[in-house]
């Protein structure tokens, strides 16, 4: 069965037809897998189409298009457009393939960025007003405790870390139970880059990484509004309880850990381990918001 996984956007463009009406695109791309792999090797499919065409069809058939040119075929496909969800759910199982909400969508955001700066500005019926228009808001959620099977007790431990980004470039070659990571020339970092991480330890790190790779891991996130803690956000708007910071210390290393962050382009990770003596990680997940 194909480990591929593609992710996928339907919606308009700031760019207007002979009409006067926004023209839409179906961008559809390779989700990589690997901290080195260029995102010019990643495969690429686009279609532009008239709004009197947006329906789930047109989309299967361009799903089927891109299937039929790509050298290995997906098993799900990503997408973040909350608003298209119904639309990209059907075309998605009509083309027999699992659809998947989202947030971590990197290689398509950077896509989407790149032609909103290079290409759509010089298309004919470029429409300056709507490209300053366009943004992507996710919905605020509370976020949830993990669940009792996986949540740590008094035995568990945790700490902020950071690595080199040139360290990822051998990540595939670490002992991980459950991982996933993406190329990092999608964030415009240099190789010495410092970036941060969370490592869980705990005696229940199996029963934790197997339990989190099940869900679309997004991004880690330092919430202070209404009580310190350390949020998982996972799927479209999902967000779990990661760790309670109790007090000025550990606040301040979580700051620390964001602003790290924002110097590495978003750019984190999230490790399990049984303890910190293991060799080994039960989860390794590298991630960027």
């Amino acid at each position: 069965m194909s480990k591929t996984t593609w992710e996928l956007d339907f919606y308009s463009r700031p760019v207007l037809d002979d009409e006067g009406k926004k023209l839409w695109e179906i961008l559809i791309c390779e989700s990589p897998t690997d901290t080195k792999r260029s995102p010019d090797d990643l495969f690429r499919y686009s279609e532009y189409c008239s709004s009197k065409s947006v329906n789930s069809i047109q989309l299967r058939e361009a799903i089927e298009k891109a299937i039929s040119e790509a050298e290995t075929p997906p098993k799900k496909i990503r997408f973040f457009r909350r608003q298209m969800n119904n639309m990209i759910v059907k075309a998605c199982e009509d083309a027999n393939l699992v659809p998947v909400p989202s947030r971590r969508t990197y290689a398509l955001q950077s896509w989407i960025e790149e032609r909103m700066n290079k290409v759509y500005p010089k298309q004919e019926g470029y429409d300056e007003r709507a490209a300053s228009s366009i943004s992507v808001q996710y919905p605020a959620s509370n976020a949830v405790r993990l669940p009792d099977a996986v949540r740590g007790d008094r035995d568990d431990k945790w700490m902020f870390v950071s690595l080199e980004a040139v360290a990822f470039d051998e990540m595939n070659e670490w002992d991980i139970a459950f991982e996933e990571s993406f190329s990092l020339s999608l964030a415009n970092i240099s190789p010495d880059t410092k970036i941060p991480g969370l490592i869980i330890f705990s005696p229940r790190a199996i029963p934790l990484a197997a339990w989190m790779s099940g869900l679309e891991m997004g991004f880690l996130h330092l919430e202070t509004d209404i009580r310190p803690q350390l949020q998982l956000e996972t799927g479209l708007s999902d967000s779990w309880t990661l760790l309670n910071l109790t007090n000025t210390a550990t606040v301040d290393e979580g700051k620390k850990f964001e602003a790290a962050k924002q110097q590495a382009n978003g750019v984190h990770f999230l490790a399990v381990q049984s303890s910190p003596d293991s060799e080994s990680f039960a989860g390794f997940w590298l991630m960027k918001g």
